[in-house]
């Protein structure tokens, strides 16, 4: 008989452990708390929501209502608990703190298949019979973090420094242009999005005047420059850094721009891209509001904004199947903020499955792999997707799923679409 223990009792670990409980296995979960805090947690109760208590938006048509549907459809213990602890915040599903951590610690303490085990785990050595899922939240440190990075090599970050990335259909190519410099690669490798000199002053005054976010004393970040911070240095400092227009001719012109931002495809499908060289600790609004500026991006859907924080997570294209567990242990599982999704519902998701293949490879049977039209399917897809470079950590959003054909160019209908399209894959596996 296969033993499981899940480290962690955040909301990814919480519903992970709840899966293989609900499947009738005897499941360990290993919590720090109140043995050892970290700095952003406040009280002892499991799935504590440390920074905001919405849960993002409920309605179906929107990317985080969908995944909140796909994961109450998989049995989720977080996704009905939220709803039975919901507090009014029109269109969002916010909930009361205290009543949703609390709730979930007394249904996982009173599960008669759940051990709760309130100690550091700081070793990773599971037995032949052991299944370990390790969901140790994005400020993962000490002697833990040095055994997931022995275990994983040079793939573990401590520090999240991404940079915006946007779709690629709500990029204007009437304006901006595909193109390498010098020539060099294929022309859908990058999207060029050029300046002239005017477009360049107005796009630096706006940026270095713009609000930063509060950087708390656990979200430290080095070794990477903001670019609001390298603009504020001198006003040609970021044209003659990322912005460089070195090696490109503007086919609208016919001549070298004054200054460039290049969007660099983020995923194999190429409907992501992120702006090279934008890590920013603007506030989202503000990100949205000056990066609009850029010539082709007026209109450009943000699937992510950039962030600068304290954030340990694994380059999981490298490490991690699309089932969650570790390539090279598959006894071995990781889950939640550590692998790359990010978001309390996203990071409770991946919990959901990494449960539920846990529970599989126990039984000999094939993972459980939800296809790429459905949310949770494209975000473990992303996390595992080999031709992913530069990894960075991404949250539920339209821009992941593969598009609808014929297109659809209203906004509102095509999320509908897109959310219905996801949900009739729940309802053929019922």
């Amino acid at each position: 008989m296969k033993k499981f223990t899940v480290v962690g009792a955040g909301l990814a670990g919480c519903e992970a452990a709840w899966q293989i409980a609900e499947s009738g296995f005897e499941v360990k979960l290993v919590e720090m708390k109140p043995k050892q805090m970290s700095p952003a947690h406040k009280s002892e109760g499991f799935a504590e929501l440390v920074c905001s208590n919405s849960l993002k938006a409920s309605r179906i048509e929107s990317a985080a209502g969908l995944l909140k549907e796909e994961m109450a459809r998989l049995g989720s213990l977080t996704v009905p608990v939220a709803r039975q602890c919901a507090v009014p915040a029109g269109g969002a599903l916010a909930v009361d703190r205290n009543d949703f951590s609390s709730a979930i610690t007394d249904m996982i303490k009173n599960h008669p298949n759940i051990t709760v085990e309130n100690r550091v785990f700081d070793e990773i050595a599971p037995d032949d019979d052991e299944i370990l899922i390790i969901a140790t939240g994005p400020l993962t440190q000490g002697k833990l973090a040095q055994e997931i990075q022995r275990l994983c090599g040079d793939y573990l970050s401590f520090y999240d420094a991404a940079a915006p990335i946007v779709t690629a259909e709500s990029v204007d190519m009437q304006k901006a242009f595909g193109a390498s410099r010098y020539e060099r690669g294929g022309d859908d490798d990058y999207i060029n999005c050029p300046f002239n000199k005017a477009e360049y002053d107005a796009f630096i005054e706006e940026l270095c005047n713009a609000e930063g976010a509060v950087v708390h004393d656990f979200d430290v970040y080095e070794g990477c420059m903001p670019i609001e911070k390298l603009a504020k240095r001198g006003k040609d400092a970021p044209r003659f850094g990322p912005m460089k227009p070195v090696g490109l001719v503007d086919p609208n012109t016919g001549h070298r721009p004054w200054a460039c931002v290049q969007l660099r495809r983020e995923n194999s499908k190429g409907t992501m891209f992120n702006l090279v060289g934008f890590q920013t600790n603007l506030k989202f609004g503000e990100q949205k509001r000056v990066f609009s500026l850029i010539p082709g991006l007026e209109n450009a859907e943000f699937v992510r904004y950039g962030v600068m924080h304290r954030n340990s997570f694994l380059n999981s294209p490298k490490l991690l199947n699309a089932d969650f567990s570790l390539r090279t242990n598959p006894n071995i599982f990781f889950a939640g903020q550590i692998t790359g999704v990010e978001g309390y519902m996203e990071s409770a998701g991946s919990g959901i499955l990494a449960g539920i293949n846990a529970v599989r490879f126990a039984n000999g049977e094939e993972p459980f792999v939800l296809g790429e039209n459905t949310m949770l399917g494209a975000l473990s897809r992303y996390i595992s997707d080999e031709s992913v470079t530069n990894f960075q950590p991404m949250g539920a959003n339209f821009g992941i799923l593969p598009s609808i054909e014929p297109k659809i160019k209203d906004k509102k209908e095509r999320y509908t679409a897109l959310a219905m399209r996801s949900l009739a894959v729940f309802e053929n596996m019922e």
